[in-house]
């Protein structure tokens, strides 16, 4: 931040720095050049000034030049006895590290060549070689500078000036030249991707520090859905598991990597989905490419039907397979049926859809999906990656979510539900990398059919397996929000709030009855603006989404609402999002309603209904947002159900007989709580509200556990 609050001093005297947005120069200040990797793409441009450009030249030979007139000093040599290395014939890499200015001369030297070559790249190119910066510093003083700048080649000025650009072989292709077009390409129509530094901080979810660890920001466009990364028993299973298992799963799952933490967590996806079978994946993305591939290329003749929103996994595994495809219009059963047609009854299809669709949160006509494939003989293949953990009286997705009261009443057993939307699917993706927290992708479905993906799939049979201290923390969460249905109830809560809130100041969300909040701006620049302002004037990070996520003209602000996100950061949320759009002058619904409308918005389609209930959400007791100094609801009960799963392989956690009575004196009083509040209070009474007191986490001795 103080770079650029000091080169905002001299825009006015700058042609460059005037005539560029503060946020470009940020983007292109932390963004490190392709081709010299010393410096940043903003003094990579800078080199190229005139002006700027033998300053800088000038100033990196200075800097140089100070380093090496220190070195054989007295003092520097305390400074090497300090740090353990005492001069000898053989200086290591170890050593040169340990020394603060032999390193540091290294570094500067090697910035020092790349400026040279950066504000040199149109001198003719010659033959001769000449020492490098490094070695040109490399003053008698210091054996550690003068071995670093020894470990330093010869530089070829055509290499300079080239910076690896000329193929060793005469005529061969550019490829570097290939490369920087390509980029140029993305700069040109603002499509290209700039990755900002996030750390999400375990204790203090969902709040991140930035690149520096005292910069801390509110991070708003977060997958982990529920918190369910920082949940207390998920990181406590998961230091158990570490502690006991190790670091790596040893191989793939047919050499040493088939593990009981990974048998048990399919179990507990089979089990979630009521399916025969599961299997698990390093990702959704491949579960997704790997299933789809595999089984258009083993079904004879297979015609795949695809959502024209389908997500990018999806296209590839259907691309991979070589089947035949028919892309039917988004949630358009009319066209998809039109196109199911045309295909005798006994030729295998399949239809591939979602659930959510997460850029802009429509929900996919799943049962309507399931009529039509029987009546033509297909195959149904839904994604539930945006679902899962989010939706239904256990977390299983929409397609248990649909038939709530009969999922709610049948309770855990793993058998199907005959005749429900989601014993009617015949094979279900999801992903344990957001709802769950952790990271992974399965599919489940009948024995026969995971059983042959299995057996056939590269992306499964050669893919070394997850560690099992991730299995073992991503199975904790599947079972903890089985057993749990407060975080999601409390979610939507949040997200009605949030939505209202924008739709009272004319700010525009793509209508959707899901938990997606995409607040449109309609431009690739101007939404990499309103991310740069919220995350450096405000502190609020909700990343730009372009294409090819969303179409061009499309691109939106995808905001991400937690229960954990307390009621005054949303009210700094609602301020920050208002003020930029001011600021911007970024079209809201009344101005896009004027122009005809984009992507739902302004054409009256804003009011629609969640697919959660009011009596669904009351299901958890009229859950309340947070407020700042509130703790979250850790449920002991669902705690307990994850301890005991793991005994077999675990052992116990140990509790005293004080402990053990505090939880359960606890769990009654949380379960008449809310059996009282249920009861009593109509739908849309609003609750009092109280502060909600942490959970004491008991956890065996010397593990460590973040709450």
């Amino acid at each position: 931040m103080e770079k650029f609050s000091s080169l905002a001093r001299f825009k006015s005297s700058c042609p460059f720095l005037g005539g560029t947005k503060t946020s470009t120069l940020r983007a292109l200040g932390s963004a490190i050049s392709p081709r010299f990797p010393s410096i940043s793409q903003l003094t990579e441009r800078a080199a190229s000034c005139p002006i700027m450009g033998p300053a800088l030249v000038m100033r990196s030979t200075q800097m140089v030049a100070g380093y090496a007139s220190v070195a054989g000093q007295a003092d520097v040599q305390n400074i090497h006895h300090s740090k353990g290395i005492f001069p000898g014939t053989n200086v290591s890499e170890a050593d040169i590290s340990k020394c603060p200015h032999a390193s540091a001369a290294r570094a500067a030297a090697r910035m020092a060549d790349d400026l040279a070559a950066a504000s040199t790249t149109k001198a003719p190119e010659a033959k001769k070689e000449f020492p490098s910066t490094a070695q040109r510093a490399a003053a008698a003083g210091c054996p550690f500078h003068k071995a670093a700048a020894a470990k330093e080649r010869p530089v070829k000025l055509s290499e300079v000036t080239e910076t690896q650009t000329t193929p060793a072989t005469p005529d061969a292709y550019k490829y570097d030249k290939f490369y920087a077009a390509e980029l140029e390409k993305k700069h040109k129509d603002q499509s290209y991707r700039y990755f900002n530094n996030i750390n999400r901080l375990a204790t203090k979810f969902p709040i991140a520090h930035t690149a520096s660890v005292k910069e801390e920001v509110q991070v708003w466009c977060a997958n982990d859905y529920l918190g369910m990364g920082n949940n207390p028993v998920v990181l406590e299973t998961m230091h158990r598991a570490l502690d006991k298992y190790g670091a790596g799963a040893g191989g793939t799952r047919n050499i040493a990597g088939n593990s009981a933490m990974h048998l048990g967590l399919e179990r507990e996806l089979a089990t979630l989905h009521r399916k025969e079978s599961a299997l698990v994946f390093s990702s959704c993305y491949v579960a997704n490419d790997a299933t789809l591939s595999t089984l258009g290329s083993k079904l004879p003749g297979c015609v795949y039907f695809s959502d024209a929103s389908n997500h990018a996994s999806m296209i590839q595994g259907i691309r991979h397979s070589g089947a035949k495809k028919e892309i039917f219009k988004h949630n358009d059963l009319d066209d998809l049926e039109a196109k199911l047609k045309k295909y005798p009854k006994d030729t295998p299809k399949i239809i591939a859809f979602e659930s959510v669709y997460s850029m802009c949160g429509s929900i996919g006509p799943i049962k309507e999906i399931c009529d039509l494939a029987k009546k033509y003989g297909a195959l149904t293949f839904l994604d539930e990656v945006h679902a899962v953990g989010l939706y239904g009286p256990r977390g299983a997705g929409v397609a248990e979510h649909l038939d709530w009261e009969s999922h709610q009443m049948a309770g855990q057993t793993s058998e199907p539900i005959k005749d429900s939307v989601m014993d009617r699917i015949d094979m279900i993706t999801g992903t344990l990398g957001k709802a769950y927290g952790t990271v992974g992708g399965y599919v489940a479905g009948s024995r026969n059919f995971i059983d042959m993906i299995r057996s056939y799939a590269p992306g499964f049979i050669f893919t070394t397996s997850l560690p099992p201290a991730t299995v073992a923390g991503a199975r904790a969460s599947v079972i903890y929000q089985k057993h749990h249905v407060g975080d999601r109830a409390l979610k939507q809560v949040n997200v009605r709030t949030v939505k209202e809130r924008f739709a009272a100041l004319d700010i525009p969300v793509v209508p959707g009855p899901s938990h997606i909040v995409p607040v449109l701006v309609g431009d690739a620049g101007l939404a990499k603006v309103a991310s740069d302002k919220l995350l450096c004037e405000h502190g609020i990070y909700v990343q730009a989404i372009n294409f090819p996520t969303v179409a061009v003209g499309e691109e939106r602000l995808r905001v991400t609402v937690t229960p954990r996100h307390t009621a005054e950061q949303i009210d700094g949320l609602i301020t920050a999002m208002d003020t930029v759009f001011t600021e911007l002058k970024i079209n809201r619904i009344s101005d896009w309603a004027k122009s005809g409308g984009r992507a739902n918005v302004g054409i009256g389609k804003e009011n629609v209904e969640p697919i959660w209930s009011n009596a669904q959400i009351n299901t958890a007791g009229q859950p309340q947002t947070l407020h700042d100094g509130d703790m979250a609801l850790v449920d002991v009960n669902a705690v307990q159900v994850v301890r005991k799963s793991f005994e077999d392989l675990l052992g116990p956690i140990e509790l005293s007989e004080t402990e053990t009575i505090q939880m359960k004196v606890e769990a009654v009083l949380m379960t008449g709580a809310v059996e009282h509040i249920a009861g009593t209070l109509s739908k849309k009474a609003k609750a009092p509200r109280v502060p909600v007191n942490p959970i004491d986490m008991p956890v065996a001795p010397t593990v460590a556990v973040s709450a």
